[in-house]
């Protein structure tokens, strides 16, 4: 529903930086809903500052289109690493992915216990922690990215009634069962990515969706 491109921005006296710009699809343009979420995306993320979380620098809008302009990272996300390992025959080792995954893990709880500007817990849970939000740049830096489903107490939208947000594979079963949640939701799919790291086999894939909630069920 977004796309990303690879952009720079200038500055005085010659100053550059490359950054990464998240456009909405102009098919998603009149999607109000759409629009809230990307924008609470932006507003909860342009809260957190740390080292394991993509930065989120501008939230604009240009030609009537939304846009984030955030931090690039020069790397591989999580699927892209076990892909190319698979192909190769090998598995990651022990001390990369148990890296990751503690990298990960504290990015995740800097969001889960950021409190606002008067000091009100914002309530952060991810909701989506998968091997396609987990980048690692080619020096060594551990990235979460795409807080665009993530719960919080500020977001202006809403999930209805009977909607799952997430990959199924990688849900918590209270997120499976439409029940509240909370940082432990996060943690349990981090626990199913190092599982998927560290063996490289799929935890809960089946051969449908409904049979994969099942299992994480």
């Amino acid at each position: 529903m977004a796309e990303i491109f690879k952009a720079k921005s200038y500055g005085v006296e010659g100053f550059e930086k490359i950054i990464a710009i998240k456009r909405i699809l102009p098919s998603m343009g009149e999607d109000r809903d759409f629009i809230k979420m990307f924008i609470d995306e932006a507003k909860i993320v342009g809260q957190l500052a740390h080292a394991n979380i993509c930065q989120i620098f501008e939230l604009g809008r240009t030609e009537g289109i939304h846009f984030i302009a955030m931090e690039y990272i020069w790397g591989k996300d999580g699927l892209q690493i076990q892909n190319r390992l698979k192909k190769a025959g090998e598995v990651m080792s022990v001390p990369m992915a148990c890296h990751i995954a503690a990298k990960v893990c504290e990015g995740l709880d800097y969001a889960h216990r950021k409190r606002d500007p008067m000091g009100t817990p914002m309530q952060i849970v991810h909701r989506d922690c998968s091997p396609q939000n987990i980048l690692v740049s080619y020096e060594g830096e551990v990235k979460i990215i795409d807080f665009g489903i993530a719960k919080a107490s500020m977001r202006s939208s809403r999930t209805m009634a009977g909607v799952l947000k997430g990959k199924f594979g990688y849900m918590s079963p209270e997120q499976v069962r439409g029940l509240p949640l909370d940082r432990r939701s996060d943690i349990f799919a981090l626990g199913t990515v190092l599982y998927e790291m560290l063996t490289r086999e799929r935890l809960f894939q089946s051969e449908s969706d409904f049979s994969t909630l099942e299992k994480v069920r």
